[in-house]
């Protein structure tokens, strides 16, 4: 195994390569490249004192971890989660860009082992939602009239939502807008980021969710009473299309059944803790998102999908309306498929004209956070199962969403009501 491409002396790789025991953070992703990593890593106060890892790939995802570890071991844990993959591959040379992928992948997987840190750490300084010594958790009271059983799904939905900070809505009045690669994408970009996320999509009945990150024919478990979402990369992600015999079927159901299987995919999945539970709601104003909005009460808000034309921007507006008729806050409104990226030349050719997103939002009075081009790599990657942002990460389209989802990235510099403290008001 060659290190040639490391810069400074390689020595010490052995005691880096491998696994630690006891370790205060652990991470494993497998990357779109087929390669996985995993990280260990040791806490004294808030430095981090340890590191190592392995992976099954080649000298180059070698030489990623390695070096990832290196710049890690003796900073403060704030300062090694900024560790991105622009540092890593600045301290190596000779490293070919068709695998400039593997610094990505050290990077996001560091990242996460010190997520896993910080999840233990905070699971041994609290108690859970059910069982909380606040004298004034509403979650505790029975409502005037209320069945016992209705008092046992309402705590038991409680107790999830609880441990997670933030929730998105991820909405739109008009179909066919590529709300479903927004939704996918933003909380692709959130995990990258180091982020805890969970993926839910409520989308009944034509959910595109695990097409687009290839789990069509992944298997649910159940344990201890409760489903365990399937987790891609660290994101963790639940679809009524994982609970379907064949792609082809067809469900067939009224608002009430949609009301309750909404409230299971929050009340019985094991989500755990999360930083963000991104929802990606089906087009329209009806049963599902309305359901969603209900259940889940305090949302930090919605990002609405739109495309430049006038016949789509005249029906988004109704999801802006939809928002503060029950008093959720829209965090913006994104611009999708807003000019065309020629795949040989790069030249952005509009299509559907362009700005009809940005025009809408001022009117309305919404922020408007970015357009992202229709890019032929956008369709390729949905196709392919493969998160675009994840595959073509450098890609102008990919910093589209990388700034779109900067004022999302702010909601964790908030107080936000959640697992922290219980401020929420349980209704």
């Amino acid at each position: 195994m060659s290190h040639d491409c490391i810069t400074g002396d390689p020595a010490g790789l052995e005691n880096t390569f491998g696994p630690m025991k006891n370790p205060d953070g652990h991470a494993r992703i497998t990357g779109p490249c087929g390669d996985t990593m995993e990280f260990w890593l040791k806490v004294e106060g808030d430095h981090i004192t340890k590191v190592t890892f392995t992976t099954d790939g080649c000298d180059h995802s070698s030489a990623c971890g390695y070096t990832a570890a290196t710049l890690a071991r003796g900073r403060h844990i704030d300062e090694a989660a900024r560790i991105g993959q622009k540092e890593i591959l600045d301290a190596l040379v000779n490293l070919s860009e068709e695998s400039t992928h593997c610094a990505l992948l050290a990077s996001n997987t560091l990242k996460a082992a010190l997520v896993d840190f910080n999840v233990q750490k905070k699971s041994k300084a609290k108690a859970s939602c059910g069982s909380c010594s606040k004298a004034d958790c509403t979650a505790k009271a029975t409502k005037p009239g209320e069945s016992s059983k209705d008092f046992e799904e309402r705590q038991a939905l409680k107790r999830r939502l609880c441990q997670i900070r933030h929730k998105i809505l991820v909405l739109s009045g008009k179909g066919g807008v590529g709300k479903s690669t927004v939704a996918v994408n933003l909380a692709v970009s959130l995990s990258l980021e180091g982020k805890r996320v969970g993926l839910l999509d409520i989308d009944i009945h034509g959910p595109s969710v695990p097409k687009m990150l290839h789990l069509e024919n992944a298997k649910m478990k159940v344990e201890n009473e409760a489903m365990i979402p399937i987790e891609i990369g660290g994101l963790k992600v639940m679809s009524i299309g994982l609970l379907l015999g064949s792609t082809d079927d067809a469900v067939i159901w009224r608002g009430p059944m949609k009301m309750g299987v909404i409230k299971q995919f929050l009340a019985d999945v094991e989500w755990g803790e999360l930083d963000y539970l991104v929802v990606d709601s089906p087009p329209g104003t009806g049963d599902e998102p309305l359901s969603i909005c209900q259940l889940i009460g305090n949302a930090d808000g919605a990002l609405i999908v739109t495309t430049p034309q006038d016949v789509a921007t005249a029906d988004v507006r109704r999801s802006i309306s939809f928002c503060r008729a029950l008093d959720m806050p829209v965090l913006g409104v994104v611009e999708n498929m807003s000019g065309f990226v020629c795949p040989k030349c790069a030249e952005v050719t509009d299509i559907f004209n362009s700005g009809g997103g940005e025009t809408m939002a001022r009117e309305m009075g919404v922020k408007f956070l970015g357009r992202i081009p229709l890019d032929a790599s956008i369709g390729k990657a949905c196709d392919e199962g493969t998160p675009f942002v994840h595959q073509y990460a450098l890609s102008q389209t990919a910093k589209a969403f990388e700034k779109i989802i900067r004022p999302i990235l702010a909601l964790s510099d908030k107080d936000s009501p959640g697992m922290d403290d219980h401020k929420e008001e349980i209704n």
